[in-house]
């Protein structure tokens, strides 16, 4: 059930954020407005998110693994490489994530 409501939340979160991420920039060219602020935010909660979840199932899946070469220690070098190379696909999701916050990033306009 915690898991259900961690999905849900994360959801929600992915929805409330993604229309701030998404909305056309103000028409009046003054730095400092009201949206800055939310691009901010928005910058802020994707690399949160991104990083939290990706680092909850990165541990999930190393101690996955680490369990099952632990119960049958001879099928490490087959548990390994695919351990590895699901470690590096949770990876590049948080690398996109960290992508995603730096576009956000350049729709807040500078001061001065």
């Amino acid at each position: 059930m915690k898991k259900v409501f961690t999905f849900i939340g994360g959801f929600f979160a992915m929805l409330l954020t993604s229309a701030v991420a998404l909305a056309e920039p103000a028409a009046s060219s003054g730095g400092g407005s009201d949206s800055s602020i939310w691009y901010a935010i928005t910058a802020a909660a994707t690399m949160s998110i991104a990083s939290a979840f990706g680092a909850l199932s990165q541990s999930k899946a190393a101690s996955t693994a680490l369990e099952a070469i632990g119960r049958n220690p001879s099928a490490a070098g087959k548990i390994q490489t695919p351990m590895i190379i699901a470690l590096a696909l949770i990876e590049s999701l948080v690398i996109y994530g960290l992508v995603i916050a730096y576009l956000i990033q350049t729709r807040i306009p500078t001061v001065g």
